[in-house]
């Protein structure tokens, strides 16, 4: 039993049901982040978890207590909304401590707490200010003072970022990491950004249609996706995807696709078990940093195979350059150094690190090793 546990809980209005049976269990101190687009569930759940919708189904328990039936001032949590939802007509110590009044706290113990949260957020100069004489970043801040300051069982995040420029997003992103990690609270963080939910999160739960697709670390969700979404939808840029079949040559299994011109052959590292599979058309999956130049490959690997390939667009990008060629019929991209003189129209050697590839059921999409 964990600290949260949301233990097959489902949504439906009317015959449409929004939220399938889902099951995670979250750890106090966990910051669990649920990503995926646009009206895949994630925000359904997080207002289930909050008691802003209903439960059709299951059960969402807290400390070991169903929260079934138990109104939102009652489960000890607290929500920090995308549009910040401050008060405007009150000042930042005022809307910090709203809630604590509401709940009957003492004056002197409600400016110790606000002053104790003020100081955390770096915002004390700030108190005497109203909403509208703040910046968006700010008003973050304060809202997650009004969060802070109330000492919940567990924190709800509602695209809290969303609003915000991409630099202050990056900012507060590091803000948020810092203050998990300073305070170990529970925290449970909805996000439709995936660099967001890589960078912030314990764990991740990848959803889409209703359906968790993949629980699991930032590192198992970008190393190993449970599926051809998951790999699609995690990294920037997404795992390139394209058609191949298994093939046994001189008793190692290797992958052959399609290229400009004829025909690639892409073994793969031992010990990955494919030899059985002579014939199997597959979906192949390659980081973009998978696909890089000569010199930029890991030479700790054992299955790094350069190909030439024809390059058809570059876009420099800083530290990094993209080069974008095509495989098996598919437009692929490589993460290049920045200092490679690679252009367009030219036949260049790309460097394929096939310890780092997945392999995909073409018809359920599901991986299979």
């Amino acid at each position: 039993m964990g600290f949260l546990d949301i233990n097959r809980a489902t949504k439906s209005y009317g015959a449409v049901k929004v939220l399938h049976e889902t099951d995670i269990s979250i750890d106090e101190g966990e910051f669990l982040v649920l990503v995926g687009p646009s009206g895949c569930g994630k925000s359904t759940l997080l207002n289930m978890i909050a008691g802003l919708e209903e439960i059709t189904t299951g059960d969402i328990a807290i400390k070991g207590r169903s929260m079934n039936g138990v109104r939102p001032a009652e489960r000890n949590i607290a929500m920090v909304f995308q549009s910040y939802a401050l008060y405007p007509n009150m000042n930042v110590a005022q809307n910090i401590a709203f809630g604590l009044e509401m709940h009957g706290v003492p004056k002197p113990e409600r400016d110790k707490a606000v002053a104790q949260v003020a100081e955390l957020l770096q915002i004390n100069h700030l108190l005497d200010r109203k909403p509208g004489q703040l910046s968006g970043g700010q008003r973050q801040r304060v809202a997650m003072g009004r969060a802070l300051v109330r000492d919940p069982d567990v924190f709800l995040f509602d695209e809290p970022l969303s609003n915000l420029d991409a630099k202050l997003r990056v900012d507060m992103r590091t803000e948020i990491k810092k203050l998990h990690q300073k305070l170990r609270t529970t925290i449970v963080y909805v996000t439709h950004d995936q660099i967001e939910a890589l960078t912030l999160s314990t764990r991740i739960a990848v959803m889409f249609g209703g359906h968790v697709q993949q629980l699991g670390t930032p590192k198992e969700i970008y190393d190993r996706p449970a599926n051809m979404f998951v790999a699609g939808f995690m990294g920037s840029p997404s795992m390139n995807l394209f058609p191949a079949t298994i093939a046994v040559e001189n008793g190692r299994a290797v992958a052959k696709a399609r290229k400009s011109g004829g025909e690639v052959t892409l073994p793969f590292a031992e010990g990955r078990g494919f030899e059985a599979q002579a014939g199997r058309e597959i979906v192949l999956g390659l980081r973009p940093e998978a696909i890089t130049d000569r010199d930029g490959a890991d030479h700790r690997s054992r299955a790094v195979h350069v190909i030439e390939v024809p390059v058809e667009i570059t876009e420099p990008a800083g530290s990094d350059t993209f080069v974008m060629a095509h495989l098996g019929g598919k437009e692929v991209t490589g993460r290049f150094r920045a200092d490679v003189d690679v252009r367009p129209g030219q036949v260049f050697p790309f460097a394929i690190n096939m310890e780092k590839a997945v392999a995909f059921d073409p018809r359920t999409e599901a991986r299979i090793a």
